[in-house]
Order: structure tokens, then sequence, then C-alpha cells
């Protein structure tokens, strides 16, 4: 029984110390409050390569009265342009099929259907770019009229010294902007709370509808690929000094 009376003091101040706590750091804990202190800033980085690897969005479209007949001269026409790129020198592995569509064309007066037409997409990787546009032409070629170039982009097939350099630049972006906040707010830079990489932005093809009967191989210039990291960094603030 003594021993109970004796702790209740203690208690009380214990209770009291918590809620002196909360009320100084406007109703949080003192964690809570550390925690916003922090500046959130981002950084890019940016480094260009040369190009070792080009991709031909390539294609056939052809029409006829009958579907049967157009996917016929659709096939036909794919197939030697697959063939012209198999004897080039590319891979099955560097082939891949895509955007394969049936669709019908209508009379103006009546909307009855007229005819249809089909079109099958061929996606080639090509890895010697001094031999892409004769690769190119003679696929087209190949592929006769009903041929299509819908566009071509570059790439670096092994970008990962390239890219961990874009992120060394882009981090070091990041710190340069924190400290200058940190300065201005006359508070210390503190310890690293999150990093996260923004997602790069898809590399699209270039657009261009490009038909058979060049004689001359395609001219292809790769000049250099860009490639650019940027990240989102927080740091927290350390106390201010007296």
């Amino acid at each position: 029984m003594s021993r109970s009376r004796a702790s209740a003091p203690v208690l009380v101040a214990l209770t009291s110390l918590v809620v002196l706590s909360s009320s100084l750091f406007g109703g949080r804990p003192a964690s809570a409050a550390q925690a916003a202190d922090s500046v959130l800033v981002t950084g890019t980085g940016e480094v260009s390569g040369e190009p070792d690897t080009l991709t031909a969005d390539l294609a056939v479209e052809t029409s006829a009265s009958a579907v049967g007949e157009a996917m016929d001269r659709a096939n036909t026409a794919a197939t030697r342009m697959r063939d012209a790129l198999v004897r080039a020198g590319l891979t099955r592995a560097d082939l891949q099929t895509s955007n394969v569509t049936v669709g019908s064309q209508r009379g103006n007066d009546d909307g009855a259907i007229t005819g249809y037409t089909v079109s099958q997409g061929i996606t080639a990787t090509i890895r010697d770019l001094p031999r892409a546009g004769t690769v190119i032409s003679g696929a087209i070629a190949a592929g006769g009229d009903a041929a299509r170039l819908n566009g071509v982009w570059y790439a670096i097939e092994d970008d990962t010294a390239l890219l961990a350099e874009a992120r060394r630049q882009a981090f070091a972006d990041a710190r340069a902007k924190a400290d200058l906040y940190a300065r201005a707010a006359g508070r210390p830079l503190g310890r690293v709370v999150r990093v996260s990489e923004v997602p790069a932005g898809d590399v699209m093809p270039g657009g261009r509808d490009y038909r058979a009967g060049a004689g001359a191989p395609m001219p292809i210039e790769p000049g250099r690929q860009r490639l650019a990291v940027t990240v989102t960094v927080e740091w927290a603030l350390q106390p201010a000094s007296a």
C-alpha cells in the first residue's frame, strides 16, 4: 500500500510532461514536427552517346473488293518483306509483327461496303547502322506498292553506364538546389529522407510514309542519342545553429 501511494506523484509528473511536449509542437508528437522540417527538390542529369541500334516501323497495306483477297495480298507482301530482311542478315528475334488491322471501305451514298483494307506491321531491329539504309530500302522494294515505312528511331542497346552517369548528375543537381534553399533558410542540410526517379517518357518514332520506288538506299543519319534522368530528393533540415 505504501508503494502505491509513493508512485502516484511520479505518474502525475510524467503525464504533465507529455501534455507540455504536445503543446510545444502544436499538438503533434516531436517526431512528426521534426519530419516536417525538410526540403524537397528535383534534379536532372543529361548525357548523350552514339546510337548503335535502329528500329524501323515497316508495314504493308492492301485493298481488295473481298476481305480474303485483301488478306492474301497483305500476307504475300509481308512475307516478301520479311524474307528480304532475313536475307539482309536480320534474325527472327529482330523481327516482330505488329498492328494487324482489317477495315472496310464504304460508299458515300448508301454506306454499303465496297471493299476491304488490310494492313500488317513489322518492326525490324537493325544493329549494322552503316547498312541500315540499304536494308530498309531492300525491304520496301520487296514489299512493292504495298510497302510502307511509318518511322524509324534509334537507341543505345547497352545504356547502363550512360544512365548511371545521368543519375549521378541528377542527384548532384538536386543536392546543389537543396544546399541553396537550406542556406537561404539558415538551416544546415541533414540526411536524405527519400529519393525517387521520375519515369522517362517514351521515345516515339518520327512519322514518315515512305513508298517503294526509290532506287538509291535510304540515307540514314544516326546523330547522337540523348539520355536524361530526373530525380526527386527530400533532405531533412537540421536545427539552426546558435
